[in-house]
C-alpha cells in the first residue's frame, strides 16, 4: 500500500472572504500566502496550509492550463484543530481574551493533552490542543 504522508491542505467555507481573511491573519497571526475573489491560502507551521473558499465560489470545476480543478464547497459548521506547545497554551487563552474570542470550552484528555475551542466568523468550531491529545500527538 502506498504512504499518505500528512495532510497538505485543510479547507473552510466562508460567507464573507475579506472578514474571515482578517480573522485568520490578524487574530490568529497565519502567514497569507495568496489570495484572489474567491480564496485565500495560509501558511500554517510552515507545513500545512489552510484554505479558505468563499461559500459557493468554487462549487464548479475550475479549468486551468495544467489542469482541472474537480468543484468543491461546504455548509454548516465545520471543526478543525491547530496544533500547539503545552508552553503557550496561556498565551493563547489570552490572545483570545484580547480579541475578544470566547473560549466556548476546555477539555483535558486522559492522554495529558489540553484543548480550548472557539468558533470563527463563520461559526467554524476551531480548537487549539497540546500534545497528548491522540497516540500520535
Amino acid at each position: 500500500m502506498p504512504k499518505l504522508n500528512a495532510i497538505l491542505e485543510t479547507a473552510l467555507y466562508v460567507d464573507d472572504l475579506a472578514r474571515a481573511k482578517t480573522f485568520y491573519e490578524s487574530d490568529l497571526g497565519l502567514p497569507l500566502l495568496m489570495e484572489n475573489k474567491r480564496m485565500c491560502a495560509f501558511d500554517v507551521g510552515g507545513r500545512s496550509v489552510l484554505l479558505l473558499f468563499l461559500r459557493g465560489a468554487s462549487a464548479e470545476d475550475m479549468a486551468m492550463p495544467s489542469g482541472t480543478i474537480p468543484g468543491h464547497d461546504g455548509h454548516g459548521p465545520l471543526h478543525m484543530c491547530f496544533a500547539i506547545e503545552p508552553d503557550e497554551l496561556a498565551a493563547w487563552e489570552e490572545r483570545l481574551r484580547e480579541r475578544d474570542i470566547p473560549v466556548a470550552s476546555r477539555v483535558t484528555w486522559s492522554r495529558g493533552g489540553t484543548s480550548i475551542y472557539f468558533h470563527d466568523p463563520d461559526g467554524h468550531v476551531m480548537e487549539l490542543a497540546t500534545p497528548g491529545l491522540w497516540a500520535t500527538y
